[in-house]
C-alpha cells in the first residue's frame, strides 16, 4: 500500500484486495481491523465510507493488515474475540475462544438450576471464557478457574474485572492441583487435546496460539487423563464432569471416563455434527 489521501471506503478496498490472496473472508478481515482502527461499528464502515482517513490511522491499518496477511490471527490483532456474547479480551497467551466451544457452557448450563448457589469448577481457564459465561449465567454459583499461566490468568482476571463478574475466583497451577480440599458439582475443562503430530498445528490461527494450550500429547488425550484420574476425588456424590475433545475422540475419552469410575456418559455433537462434547457423572 502506498500512503496517499484516501477515504474509509477506499483503504476499506484497499485491505480487501490485499487480504483476497490470503483469507477466504478478506472483506470481513478488514471491516473488522478498520472497525478496530477507527473504533467503529460495521453500519458506521459504510456511513463514514467517504470520510477521510488520517495518516495514522492509515498507516495503523496497513500494518495490521500486513500482519494478518502473515497469518496472525484476527483475535490476536484487535485484542479482542466474542464468546457466549461477552466481549473478551484475549493475547496471545491464551487460546482464541472458540464457538464449538460455547456447546461445553451450554451442557454445563444444563446441569445447573437458575438458581443454584452450588460450586463449579473450569480446569485450563485460558482467557476465563468458560467459567465466566457460567458466572454470567448462574450468578449465585461460585467458579473456581485454574491455569498454570501467570500471564493467561492474568487476562482471565482482568476480562472478569471489565465484564463486572465477581463470582469467579482465579487459582495458579495444575488442573485440580489448586482447588485443595474443596468439592464441587460441576467441573468442566477444554483441555489441550490435540495430537503433537497433527498436521493443522502448522496451518492458520493455531500457528500462533500457545502449544501448550492445544497439545495434549502424543494421542492428545493425556490432559483428559490426568483430569479423569483426580476429578471424582473433587467432586460431590451425584456431581458432573464435562470435557471438551476432538472430533474423533469420543470413544477413547468415553472410555477413560469409565475407566475412572465414571457412569451416564454421554456425548454431545457441535453444530457441525462433530463429537465435541462428554459429560459423565
Amino acid at each position: 500500500m502506498q500512503t496517499p489521501a484516501l477515504t474509509l471506503g477506499d483503504a476499506l478496498r484497499e485491505a480487501t484486495q490485499s487480504l483476497a490472496a490470503v483469507s477466504p473472508t478478506p472483506r470481513l478481515d478488514a471491516e473488522t481491523l478498520a472497525m478496530h482502527v477507527c473504533g467503529a461499528t460495521r453500519a458506521a464502515l459504510i456511513t463514514r465510507s467517504s470520510e477521510s482517513l488520517d495518516t495514522e490511522q492509515y498507516d495503523r491499518l496497513r500494518r495490521l493488515v500486513a500482519h494478518r496477511r502473515a497469518g496472525e490471527p484476527l483475535a490476536y490483532l484487535t485484542g479482542t474475540r466474542e464468546f457466549w456474547s461477552l466481549a473478551l479480551n484475549v493475547t496471545p497467551a491464551v487460546l482464541i475462544p472458540r464457538p464449538e466451544t460455547e456447546l461445553l457452557v451450554e451442557c454445563a448450563l444444563a446441569r445447573i438450576p437458575r438458581d443454584a448457589d452450588g460450586a463449579v469448577a473450569d480446569l485450563g481457564t485460558g482467557s476465563g471464557a468458560i467459567a465466566l459465561a457460567i458466572a454470567h449465567e448462574r450468578p449465585h454459583c461460585r467458579v473456581i478457574a485454574t491455569d498454570t499461566s501467570p500471564a493467561a490468568l492474568a487476562v482471565a482476571r482482568d476480562n472478569a474485572h471489565h465484564l463486572g463478574i465477581g463470582n469467579v475466583e482465579f487459582r495458579l497451577g495444575d488442573w485440580l492441583a489448586p482447588l485443595g480440599g474443596k468439592q464441587f458439582d460441576i467441573i468442566v475443562s477444554n483441555p489441550p487435546y490435540v495430537r503433537a503430530d497433527d498436521p493443522h498445528l502448522q496451518e492458520g490461527d493455531p500457528r500462533f496460539e500457545p502449544k501448550a494450550a492445544l497439545v495434549g500429547g502424543l494421542d492428545g488425550l493425556d490432559a483428559i487423563r490426568h483430569i479423569a484420574a483426580d476429578a471424582r476425588a473433587r467432586l460431590r456424590s451425584g456431581g458432573w464432569i464435562l470435557l471438551e475433545h476432538g472430533y474423533d475422540q469420543a470413544d477413547a475419552v468415553a472410555k477413560i471416563l469409565a475407566d475412572a469410575g465414571f457412569c451416564d456418559i454421554e456425548c454431545h455433537r457441535d453444530l457441525a455434527g462433530n463429537a465435541r462434547v462428554i459429560e459423565a457423572r
